[in-house]
């Protein structure tokens, strides 16, 4: 199941189903321990004796933002209990307070009682053995926690607090949970509980008939029960609503601190701008660390998820938030990348966010036994390109000299020395879908664009004989790119290429979306040179999606989440990779009509709530894989800016972009 809502500061990082529904809640690092890894927090409402929980058909549900903030906004209405309910969740941008705003709208002529419940399942710090959960009378709150890591839950209506509650054991000896224990509508005050545990609390009121009733439930995180207490005690002192209020107040300042006239783009376009500007930022450490997906329900190799820092990912990630202008967001991921890169000067598969090296499935020997690198080139290569780019918007010299040889000397260094002798492409590495090793074209274009990314930032610190060196090693890069992997008969780049020990290299003719593109993203060529026009245009006529839903597959006989024997799923990214080249190319406003075309294709794609996943279902549309994405978030960010800057550039509109 998708996350249609995903709410975070930076260090606590929620994720909400399609039920209203708590799933994931990441703390302290974004991506990094999920307290809940995928369990539902249930609901419950029981009202004249009958007794519901929220995720049940019957219920009648939208879920969206509140515009322009990171607050959702749930309606659930269920006619047979005649009560509806209206949620306004936040994750306070000051501190690690996750909060729920009830409103129980009561449809009927007549007063009635109404209890709401709220159902806990932490699984603390990853674990469902060892967990502690307890309720305390002082504060009339209840507590889970393991080691470093407390959640307080607690609430209030009007000006009382939980009137119920229940501690329990779950997942153990057949028992389901204590969120059982609510379905009569009254609880068994257990207080404690320890191993696999859960919780149960519940809010008694009056609501008259149709009027209205407002709940607020909180979760307070803390690496200590004090810790835990102050908060409980600060959400209580200054109120519930007023965080609320403040939260919505500062993220409607931060969507709006860059404003910029639309010329052209549909409603629904700015709408999934602005929410994927709110979206990445959700996904971005306090340490700097940029993770791809906090969806736990989407389990990949291995049975893992995408709650890790992909440095390719993050880059592109960081590239369209600085496109944005929120480069103030994005200079921590560069110091992350300085402090993560292996002395040798490469960066590994992925990370979490805490610095340390993430789960891979790429050994370190082939098969004969032979060692060789488990990386993927092009991450090294991209953050060294989309740095340049940072650089070049917030002129911050101080801190490109202090990362010089720690970071951009060490990675130019190995994208220059790890390169095949002869044709002088570099070396094999995994590609950038994660599914083969070999010297791929798009692999080959981001080490010529890190190489020159190297050799600017040299010759910007006085450094010319670096600044040659590399600037000679990306030429060379290119060369090779145009002798081996441009095919004139078919008119497009292949996907890779491979040599034997003889020296012998064989050609995967294989169409492959991100071929074409990296030639163009890293500069590999010029926008109007016949050979990208031709592989953009093979691009687009051999990888479209047929039928209805159309969309741009990856590359040719893709079988991951494959729905039809004739296509590959659309992909986002590879969709909007299109867009973009029309929009760097275009001449005339006339020639941005198609790439609007496809922004809008993508924004009625997205889910209600403006979420945009991995890939497409071929015939329905149906969201697949991940959901949210970072990267399709981002590169709907960096197409959208790629077209306010065409415009510009065009004449065509000179209040497009704001001055800075």
């Amino acid at each position: 199941m998708s996350r249609p809502l995903v709410l975070g500061n930076g260090s606590l990082l929620v994720c909400l189903d399609s039920n209203g529904i708590l799933r994931d809640l990441y703390y302290y690092h974004v991506g990094q321990e999920n307290h809940v890894g995928g369990h539902r927090h249930h609901i419950g409402v029981w009202a004249d004796g009958t007794f519901v929980w929220l995720d049940d058909p019957a219920w009648q549900r939208e879920v969206k933002y509140r515009e322009d903030t990171m607050v959702g906004h749930i309606s659930a209405r269920h006619a047979g209990l005649g009560l509806t309910l209206e949620f306004n969740d936040f994750v306070y941008n000051e501190k690690d307070l996750f909060v729920r705003k009830v409103t129980i709208r009561n449809e009927r002529d007549s007063g009635r009682e109404v209890r709401l419940f709220f159902a806990q399942e932490f699984q603390v710090a990853e674990t469902a053995t060892g967990n502690s959960a307890f309720y305390e009378p002082q504060g009339n709150v209840v507590v889970h926690y393991r080691g470093r890591r407390v959640f307080l839950v607690s609430g209030r209506v009007g000006n009382e607090g939980l009137r119920d509650y229940a501690v329990g054991t779950t997942h153990f000896r057949g028992l389901e949970g204590t969120w059982r224990d609510a379905e009569d509508g009254v609880l068994s005050k257990n207080p404690v509980d320890h191993g696999s545990v859960d919780s149960v609390i519940s809010f008694h009121f009056h609501v008259e008939p149709q009027s209205e009733e407002q709940v607020f439930y909180w979760i307070a995180c803390g690496r200590s029960l004090v810790e835990a207490r102050a908060l409980d005690a600060y959400i209580q002192d200054r109120g519930p609503q007023h965080l609320l209020d403040t939260t919505s107040d500062f993220w409607r300042a931060w969507v709006r601190s860059r404003r910029y006239d639309f010329w052209g783009l549909s409603d629904d376009v700015i709408r999934l701008f602005e929410i994927s500007l709110l979206v990445v930022r959700t996904h971005v450490d306090s340490l700097g660390g940029i993770i791809a997906s906090a969806d736990s329900d989407f389990l990949q190799h291995g049975r893992d998820t995408y709650a890790y820092v992909w440095p390719r990912d993050g880059a592109f990630v960081a590239q369209a938030l600085d496109s944005a202008g929120y480069t103030e967001n994005t200079h921590q991921f560069y110091q992350f990348c300085n402090e993560v890169i292996m002395p040798e000067g490469y960066l590994l598969h992925k990370y979490m966010c805490d610095k340390s090296f993430g789960s891979s499935w790429h050994p370190w020997v082939g098969p004969a036994g032979d060692p060789h690198l488990p990386i993927q080139e092009d991450e090294t290569a991209t953050v060294l390109h989309t740095l340049k780019l940072h650089y070049e918007r917030n002129r911050d010299l101080e801190f490109i000299e202090s990362i010089y040889n720690s970071f951009i000397k060490p990675a130019a260094t190995f994208l220059d020395e790890y390169r095949h002798e002869r044709t002088r492409l570099p070396r094999p590495s995994y590609n950038l879908w994660e599914e083969q090793r070999a010297v791929f074209t798009y692999t080959a274009a981001s080490v010529y664009g890190g190489l020159m990314a190297g050799a600017y930032f040299a010759e910007l610190l006085g450094k010319s004989k670096a600044a040659g060196k590399w600037r000679k090693a990306a030429l060379e890069v290119r060369a090779g790119i145009l002798e081996h992997c441009w095919d004139p008969d078919r008119g497009y780049f292949a996907k890779s290429v491979k040599w034997s020990e003889n020296g012998v290299y064989t050609r995967d003719e294989t169409m492959d979306a991100s071929s074409a593109f990296g030639v163009m993203e890293f500069g590999v060529l010029g926008l109007d040179d016949e050979r990208l026009v031709s592989a953009m245009a093979k691009t687009r006529e051999l990888l479209w999606v047929p039928g209805a839903i159309g969309g741009i597959t990856r590359y040719q006989g893709d079988n991951y989440f494959r729905q039809r024997q004739d296509t590959g799923n659309a992909w986002i990214i590879c969709t909007l990779w299109q867009a973009q080249y029309i929009i760097r190319r275009a001449k005339t406003a006339a020639d941005l009509k198609e790439a609007r075309e496809l922004l809008d294709w993508t924004a009625a794609r997205a889910l209600p709530s403006g979420i945009l996943s991995e890939q497409l279902h071929p015939d329905n549309g149906l969201q697949l894989s991940a959901a949210p994405l970072t990267w399709s978030h981002a590169a709907f960010v960096m197409t959208v800016m790629d077209y306010l800057n065409k415009v510009t550039e065009l004449g065509i509109c000179d209040t497009c972009l704001p001055c800075h």
